[in-house]
């Protein structure tokens, strides 16, 4: 009975955690095929998504039609994810045409940031003192990227690596309202529902904006065999990223999650230094010190905090609720046409 206990005890750490790592690289990867599309001279970020969402629109939207299911959240909701998860991509994206990609995914951590007003704002999450002090550690590491950024006169911080950083602080943003409310679907609904719904809208929104922000942009790209693997490659990644995300999310919550993306970052140093053969500052690694140790603060915590899953379980009254306001709406109004 003790074998069998810890095998499960075992099994439960592990899956979890490789998982974890899997998702890092990927996360890696596709930090590392964006740039090389932004080295190659394609500044076309959000033609680089529409392949993305158009993978996850296919596949799961094909499953959701074999399924002939109703869906479970409305679809407004979805369209706003999808929404933020496009603006989210495009400026991350844009940046690595300014910044460096150690900076860049660095400078992901913002989102954490972001999760937190969220949550405390929409969700009533409250946070203990530690939480907040992890936080503050990590701003206090993103603060020296921004300095180190500042100081770069090489050229290999990037062309122009302020505008970079701002666009990926305000991109975390964009990607933080996303996992909110995905994590939230995910939770509560269907994965595959999520996920499908988040490429479709996804697709339809690149496909109005792409002709709006990159007309020019697509039509001065010089492809080649390389950008079109480039291209290829983050489409694959991405299709990753988004279908082992909600698993994680499912199977042991954003403290995991969180903890494990945390290597994409030390993956990123390596690209940089042996890939592009770019100098890499030493505030950089006094940088990642400091979110790291920000974040293990910040996450060691969260697994002790109770409020979590009643405000979730408050939110989730909240929609139904809502629901129900819409469905005796739509009640009213066919009883008057009646």
């Amino acid at each position: 009975m003790d074998n069998i206990s810890w095998w499960r005890n075992y099994e439960g750490t592990f899956y979890p955690v490789f998982l974890g790592q899997v998702v890092s690289f990927v996360m890696a990867l596709m930090s590392f095929t964006s740039s090389l599309v932004a080295n190659l001279g394609a500044n076309t970020p959000l033609s680089l998504s529409f392949f993305s969402y158009t993978a996850l629109a296919l596949v799961y939207g094909g499953i959701m039609i074999y399924r002939r299911q109703k869906l479970q959240v409305p679809w407004y909701w979805y369209a706003l994810l999808g929404l933020a998860d496009v603006q989210g991509n495009f400026l991350v994206n844009k940046a690595y045409q300014y910044s460096s990609i150690t900076s860049v995914t660095i400078l992901d951590c913002w989102t954490i940031a972001w999760v937190i007003i969220l949550t405390w704002l929409f969700l009533g999450t409250r946070y203990s003192p530690w939480q907040f002090f992890g936080a503050a550690v990590c701003l206090a590491g993103l603060g020296l990227v921004l300095l180190s950024d500042a100081k770069a006169s090489d050229g290999s911080g990037g062309s122009k690596p302020i505008l970079g950083d701002i666009f990926v602080i305000v991109g975390t943003f964009f990607f933080s309202m996303s996992n909110v409310g995905e994590e939230f679907c995910v939770k509560k609904k269907d994965r595959i529902e999520v996920v499908s719904m988040i490429g479709l809208f996804g697709l339809l929104v690149t496909i109005i904006e792409i002709p709006i922000l990159e007309r020019k942009s697509l039509e001065s790209v010089k492809w080649s065999a390389e950008i079109i693997l480039a291209f290829c490659g983050y489409a694959v990644a991405s299709f990753m990223f988004y279908t082992l995300v909600p698993f994680l999310l499912e199977m042991s919550g954003s403290t995991l999650f969180n903890l494990s993306l945390l290597t994409s970052d030390v993956w990123a140093v390596v690209i940089r230094t042996f890939f592009y053969k770019q100098k890499v500052e030493w505030l950089y690694f006094v940088a990642f010190a400091l979110v790291v140790t920000g974040l293990i603060i910040y996450s060691k915590t969260e697994k002790d905090h109770v409020n979590a899953p009643a405000n979730i379980e408050e939110a989730d009254q909240r929609y139904q609720l809502l629901n129900e306001d819409e469905e005796q709406a739509d009640h009213r109004r066919h009883e008057t046409i009646s």
